[in-house]
């Protein structure tokens, strides 16, 4: 069984920053791809942001240049580093971790820019 526990989010004005935090526990192993994925009001899931194990990385255009991820293998933990947020950036954020060929979700986090 694998769980991922998401933390941070939040409010923040736009051009402010926030970061995120997935630490996942479970059978794991030690290679897999960790990512973060937002859900907007009446659009579908898109992809944010992945890393791998190895620390290969991949943006969305949308985000490159403004958002950071990381990872701690050593804690199975993801980061994301937002900075100059965007109101469009609202949306729900959820931890992806993809072990093999299965994929596991964390619950989703809030984040809100304001205007």
């Amino acid at each position: 069984q694998v769980q991922l526990v998401e933390s941070g989010g939040g409010l923040v004005q736009a051009g402010g920053s926030l970061g995120l935090s997935c630490a996942a526990s479970g059978s794991i192993g030690n290679f897999n791809t960790m990512g973060w994925y937002r859900q907007a009001p009446g659009k579908q899931r898109e992809l944010v942001a992945t890393i791998t194990s190895g620390g290969s990385t991949n943006y969305a255009d949308s985000v490159k240049g403004r958002f950071t991820i990381s990872r701690d293998n050593a804690k199975n933990t993801v980061y994301l580093q937002m900075n100059s947020l965007k109101p469009e950036d609202t949306a729900v954020y959820y931890c992806r971790i993809t072990v093999i060929f299965s994929n596991y979700w964390g619950q989703g986090t809030q984040v809100t820019v304001s205007s």
